[in-house]
C-alpha cells in the first residue's frame, strides 16, 4: 500500500480576493453608541425617608437609590463627581421592589 499524499489547497481565486478588499459604501453606524450608564443615570435620588435620615445623623452616610446595573465602583465615581465627596466605601443592597439602595 502506498501512503496517501494531500493536495496542497487551490489558490483563491480573483473574485474572492477582490471581495475581501472592498469597502462599505457607508458606515454601519449612524453615531457611536452612547454610555447609558453615565453618573446622572447611576444615582437616581436620595432616601429621605425616617432610615435615610437616622443614617445620615448618626453614621454621617448618605442613603442613595441608585440603578440596579451599576456596580460599586461606579456608584463610588458617580457620587465623587456629582457630590465632590471622598467615598470611603459602599454598601449596597436590593430590595424587595427590586430597587437597589446605596449606602456611601
Amino acid at each position: 500500500m502506498v501512503p496517501k499524499v494531500k493536495k496542497a489547497a487551490p489558490a483563491p481565486t480573483k473574485a474572492k480576493v477582490k471581495a475581501k478588499v472592498l469597502k462599505p459604501r457607508c458606515p454601519q453606524k449612524s453615531a457611536p453608541r452612547r454610555n447609558k450608564c453615565d453618573r446622572y443615570a447611576i444615582i437616581k435620588f436620595p432616601l429621605t425617608a425616617g432610615s435615610g435620615l437616622k443614617r445620615s445623623g448618626d453614621d454621617n452616610t448618605l442613603v442613595l437609590t441608585v440603578d440596579d446595573k451599576a456596580n460599586k465602583h461606579q456608584i463610588k465615581q458617580a457620587v465623587k463627581k456629582l457630590c465632590d465627596i471622598d467615598v470611603a466605601k459602599v454598601n449596597t443592597l436590593i430590595r424587595p421592589d427590586r430597587e437597589e439602595k446605596a449606602y456611601v
